[in-house]
């Protein structure tokens, strides 16, 4: 029963947290590569969700994303060099850096 809830779950956010609504196909291919793009989804969002817990982080995989995506990233060119930077980050986007196991933004 403990797999049954745990698939239940996974449906639950692929609809919420992921936000994936119904698609229609009908070619094979593209079915097969709709359902892998979810199942990837899943498990990327049981990843982080396990690494957050690990780390002692109660943020949902949901509000981590919504933290890191206010980090910016820009490439100047001047010349033929290219400069990348990003923005400054905070505390708590290091933290989840850390406790996700991610490069932290140079």
């Amino acid at each position: 029963c403990k797999a049954l809830a745990d698939i239940e779950r996974g449906f639950r956010v692929l609809k919420s947290d992921i936000e994936i609504a119904p698609v229609y196909h009908w070619l094979n291919d593209r079915i097969r590569a709709h359902a892998l793009i979810r199942f990837l989804a899943l498990v990327q969002c049981r990843v982080m969700r396990m690494r957050l817990n690990a780390g002692g982080l109660r943020a949902s995989p949901c509000r981590a994303l919504e933290k890191l995506s206010k980090i910016r990233m820009i490439e100047a060119r001047i010349g033929g060099r290219v400069l990348d930077a990003s923005s400054k980050t905070d505390k708590d986007q290091r933290d989840l850096f850390d406790k996700l196991k991610l490069p932290k933004p140079a």
